[in-house]
């Protein structure tokens, strides 16, 4: 129930499905009630413009990933990389694919090679009704990616059956449990992920050290001069998918802080 919950809180809250929602209302009311059908078009147009803006998507996106900066990380009992990252090797595609959140397993891979932690924890699982009936839990899939770039099979572990972020501490936590692994971890995942995610295992007691990729924003703005400004005023479907994925975790805090998970 949660997950289909997920699924449709775009419809009410995220900018591309409110705007939706809002012109879906404005055709109702277009012939009976003119000035809601007004009122509901110009809601949606401003959702739209706003939520595609470069400079409200950067400021939101920004008060997340600046919370958990990189800096010189200590050596660790283990590095935990939770899922997200990964698409399945379903057909026509010839192999696994990384997506946009790749970064994860990628910088787990550099981490490990560098001496950081001797294990290295890959959690996720795969939604069944959101992929193929011949799709490996992502953990699966994880390791294929991670042992290709140098990472050894005796040096994984896996949890393959998580859905979301809770659900990888609760797993990892039995898997350190079980396995007598003790010590402080690097946990792995995007940089706007990082402040649920760091809470949600330090709330379980896992002395968690962040370690962030997959940045979508740097210190300086991407977009420089007259001319860079001038583009950074207009609509992008990229601007307005990084300000989604924003407001999806600010939900997620709210959503699990009531649920008693942060």
């Amino acid at each position: 129930m949660d997950l289909v919950f997920a699924q449709l809180l775009p419809l009410f809250v995220y900018p591309l499905g409110l705007a939706c929602v809002l012109l879906g209302v404005a055709i109702v009311c277009f012939w009976q009630r003119p000035r809601w059908a007004a009122i509901a078009m110009v809601l949606s147009l401003s959702l739209l413009l706003i939520g595609s803006n470069y400079w409200v998507s950067r400021w939101l996106l920004q008060t997340l990933e600046t919370q958990n900066l990189p800096g010189s990380l200590p050596n660790a009992a283990a590095i935990v990389v939770l899922g997200g990252a990964i698409k399945g090797a379903d057909p026509p595609r010839p192999w696994i694919e990384v997506a946009e959140a790749g970064d994860r397993v990628l910088y787990a891979a550099k981490l490990y090679r560098d001496g950081k932690a001797p294990l290295v924890i890959l959690s996720g699982g795969r939604i069944s009704w959101l992929s193929t009936a011949t799709s490996a839990p992502e953990s699966v899939d994880m390791a294929v990616l991670i042992e290709t770039m140098g990472v050894p099979a005796s040096a994984l572990l896996q949890d393959s059956t998580s859905l979301n972020t809770y659900q990888n501490a609760v797993n990892v936590q039995k898997i350190l449990k079980e396995k007598n692994i003790t010590g402080s971890i690097l946990l792995v995942t995007s940089a706007f992920h990082m402040p649920r995610a760091l809470a949600i295992f330090n709330r379980l007691g896992i002395p968690a050290i962040a370690a962030p990729t997959d940045f979508h924003t740097t210190q300086t703005p991407e977009l420089s001069g007259a001319i860079g400004f001038l583009l950074s005023l207009l609509p992008s479907a990229e601007t307005l998918q990084n300000t989604t994925l924003a407001l999806k975790e600010y939900v997620g805090l709210v959503v699990y802080r009531l649920r008693g998970w942060l």
